[in-house]
Formats: C-alpha cells, structure tokens, sequence
C-alpha cells in the first residue's frame, strides 16, 4: 500500500513541480526524484503535507549540496492544520474551549518544521499566500517564555508579522510547514 500512496504522492508533486516552474527555476525534476528516492522518512513527511492541504512543492534549492526544501505553497492556510494553538505549553494553559491540538505538536508528528519568518517571507515572493488566513510562524525562545507566539499573513499587498497570546487559536489561523531533503 505505501508503494501505491508514494507513487501517487510522486505524481502530484511532479504535477505541481511542472506547473510551478517560477518557483524552482534553478530545480529539475529528476534530481528532486533522485533526492527523494524511496526516502520513507522524506515521503511519509510530504505526504502529511499534501494530505492536510499543504499543496507542497520545491521552493529552493542548495547549488553546493543538492538539498531541495519543499514548503506548503497553498493558497490559504492548510486546511488541515487550522484552529490550533502555538505549542504543547498554550494549549495545556487552556481550562475551556481547548483546541484539538497545536502547531508545533502537529508539525512534529508530521515531521516538518515551522517556518521562520524568514522563510515565510521568502515563500510570499513566490506568489500571494495567506490573503484571507494566516499561519503560526517559529516563534523566537524570548518572545514564547513571555507567553507570546508569531504569525504572519498578507494583506494590503505587503507581509505582516504579528504576536498573540500563545494559547490563542482562530478558525483561519493554521500553520506552513517546510521539508528538507
């Protein structure tokens, strides 16, 4: 059965890969299959992605080493991952109206990292993301130990970093994840 659920994943991102050529331009899509291989760990991760809403494909590539990162390109938020609270912490903190999880915990299980701003701002040079949600960027350890937590979106045209309370959740509010292999 995973032969048949990586195969299936392999055709979608080479789909994806194919119609997205402006955000690999220095990407071919024979070396990202050779990266990925019969890579379990890095295929079982993608397809957590995918199957959550994430729409993942390739947005750089390491000339020096090879490495390829594949982050969520969906149009909004991943579906999947919304309503979540930042971390474990927030969401034990909550006494009443708990989320079903948080987006460090998920990203984890899915075996993905959280964006950095930084990336998060790379991301949005590719291409209009986030225009109607927002996502649970990685929060830097000073500002998490005062309760806060970030987020990102783009509205009005530019990019916006913003903080809440950790514990805080939102039914628009979900997280990106980015892989790299």
């Amino acid at each position: 059965m995973k032969t048949r659920k990586h195969d299936e994943l392999l055709r979608r991102l080479q789909l994806r890969f194919e119609g997205n050529m402006p955000r690999h331009p220095d990407a071919a899509w024979d070396d990202v299959l050779a990266r990925l291989g019969r890579n379990s760990v890095a295929l079982e991760a993608l397809w957590a992605m995918e199957e959550s809403g994430g729409e993942p494909d390739v947005v750089e590539r390491d000339a020096s080493s090879g490495f390829v990162t594949f982050c969520d390109c969906s149009p909004e938020s991943p579906t999947g991952r919304r309503s979540l609270c930042y971390d474990r912490e927030a969401l034990d903190a909550r006494k009443e109206h708990r989320p079903k999880g948080s987006a460090v915990a998920m990203a984890v299980e899915m075996g993905v990292d959280l964006l950095t701003e930084e990336q998060y701002r790379r991301l949005q040079q590719l291409g209009e993301f986030d225009t109607k949600t927002s996502s649970w960027i990685a929060t830097p350890d000073e500002i998490r130990a005062r309760g806060g937590a970030l987020f990102c979106d783009r509205r009005y045209g530019r990019v916006f970093v913003y903080h809440n309370g950790a514990q805080s959740y939102y039914a628009a509010r979900g997280f990106r994840g980015a892989f790299r292999v």
